[in-house]
């Protein structure tokens, strides 16, 4: 691939004109990366539930036109002033969250909430100028969580960008760049659970299975799903889940189903739904003395969590967690060399049930608000 640094660039996108309605496949003009900035040329894109959240715009802040997209693989097209980690021509996963590796955060061993790239939904523009690199016929097309890869080309902070190894296949390990590591990572870098242990996992999404993974690669002696949905059960038994619970199903809180069945409570339990009263069973699920619960759906924003503080005096312990605690730059492209090296046994293609083309990207959606889909994978080629 020659470089066209400098230049802007003419491409596809799928651009969402106004909340809930169907993407529209555009030409759209891509800026040169300005400072900090890498322009690159997106091969698999994935569709994450996020993305229709904020695409339907129910109780956020709607902003459009935009180009939405958050989980990707690609390589660098070309590279703004500043940038000397990445070159021309490298494989990269473009994260919705960065790693600017100078802020107290991003020095800490404990924490990846970096202080200058971190997510931000409501802003459509480049942190750096303020100003959006798409555009059609001089009007801006806004951005979605500095990454956009609903487009052929796309312009991201370089704090945004991990470079991983060229021999990993873009197709299936883009997933990782969202959904897939939040979830392993709320299990093996939050979570915790010993060998032998119980856990509980709420939500059996393509989240909660990932989480369910890292719960079955640590050990985990019993995993419980509770979900809403039953017609997930049966999936997820590839995932290493060995019990299911329906709150429907019965007629008092699921966290006395749960402490009754486990005797007395669960040793981890991982919430990946946003429901707050998920969250407070998960909370309360959990046995007293040791257990402990992580929350990493995110609630809607007027949502409060509420729960007696007994709970707490009785030694449980409540955590949250962010992209399942991974610095973006530093961690993700060592996710991915265990998979590459089978260290991490982990099938990233039990995760992808659909896969369609660019121009079919509409029907992402309509399996993912049919139910239908963990994952689906858009070739950004024929």
């Amino acid at each position: 691939m020659s470089s066209t640094m400098g230049q802007v660039i003419r491409c596809r996108a799928a651009v969402a004109w106004e909340a809930g309605k169907p993407l529209v496949i555009e030409e759209v003009e891509v800026a040169p990366p300005q400072a900090m900035e890498v322009r690159l040329k997106i091969l698999y894109t994935a569709l994450c539930h996020t993305d229709v959240y904020f695409w339907e715009a129910k109780g956020q802040t709607p902003v459009f036109p935009r180009i939405f997209g958050h989980e990707a693989g690609g390589i660098v097209e070309s590279v703004g002033e500043g940038v000397t980690e990445l070159s021309l021509g490298d494989h990269v996963l473009p994260v919705f969250t960065g790693e600017c590796g100078e802020c107290r955060h991003c020095k800490s061993e404990e924490s990846n909430m970096c202080d200058l790239l971190r997510i931000n939904t409501d802003r459509g523009v480049m942190i750096g100028d303020g100003k959006s690199r798409f555009s059609i016929k001089g009007k801006p097309i806004y951005h979605f969580v500095g990454t956009s890869t609903f487009s052929e080309y796309t312009v991201v902070h370089v704090g945004c960008v991990a470079k991983i190894n060229p021999q990993a296949p873009l197709d299936k390990v883009c997933v990782f760049s969202c959904g897939i590591s939040t979830g392993l990572g709320a299990a093996l870098n939050v979570a915790k659970p010993k060998p032998g242990s119980v856990v509980a996992i709420f939500g059996l999404g393509a989240v909660g299975l990932a989480a369910a993974e890292g719960a079955r690669l640590s050990g985990a002696s019993r995993i419980i799903g509770i979900d809403l949905n039953p017609s997930r059960f049966e999936i997820a038994k590839k995932f290493g889940v060995t019990e299911f619970l329906n709150p429907k199903d019965h007629d008092k809180p699921i966290q006395e189903v749960i402490a009754a069945m486990t005797d007395g409570g669960v040793d981890r339990s991982i919430e990946c739904t946003g429901s707050i009263s998920a969250m407070i069973s998960a909370f309360e699920c959990v046995h007293d003395g040791w257990g402990v619960a992580v929350l990493v759906g995110v609630p809607n924003k007027d949502d409060a969590f509420k729960t007696h503080p007994m709970n707490l005096l009785n030694e449980r312990t409540l955590k949250g967690t962010f992209f399942g605690n991974y610095k973006p730059r530093s961690d993700i492209p060592v996710v991915v060399e265990k998979y590459m090296k089978k260290e991490l046994e982990l099938e990233l293609e039990k995760f992808i049930t659909h896969e369609v083309s660019f121009l079919e990207i509409n029907k992402a959606f309509e399996y993912m608000l049919a139910g239908e889909s963990l994952r689906c994978i858009i070739r950004m080629e024929p």
